[in-house]
């Protein structure tokens, strides 16, 4: 599973807390900064960014790039098979946690 790349930051699903990057539920059209509770970058609180599948897929393979300034500082998936899935596994939890 993709999500193990993302595990030592995050968390997603019931119970889900912020560690060293916020929780990722309901991340499918969240504003970024908006996590409850994470102290985000000011860069990322002022992006105005949107999560969407196409937003996620730039940002995933190179949060610098698209954030400048961000405090993710992670290397990039970059195969589209990876990237896919990681946003189908994502993009199924609602902000509670539960599953759509």
């Amino acid at each position: 599973m993709v999500f193990k790349k993302c595990m030592p930051c995050h968390r997603i699903g019931p119970g889900a807390t912020n560690l060293v990057g916020p929780e990722l539920n309901g991340l499918d059209g969240r504003h970024t900064g908006s996590a409850r509770g994470y102290n985000y970058s000011a860069a990322n609180k002022k992006s105005g960014i949107v999560w969407t599948k196409a937003n996620f897929e730039k940002y995933i393979q190179g949060p610098q790039k698209m954030i400048p300034g961000t405090k993710m500082f992670f290397a990039g998936i970059h195969d589209h098979d990876e990237i896919e899935n990681l946003w189908a596994y994502l993009s199924q939890f609602k902000a509670n946690g539960s599953k759509k």
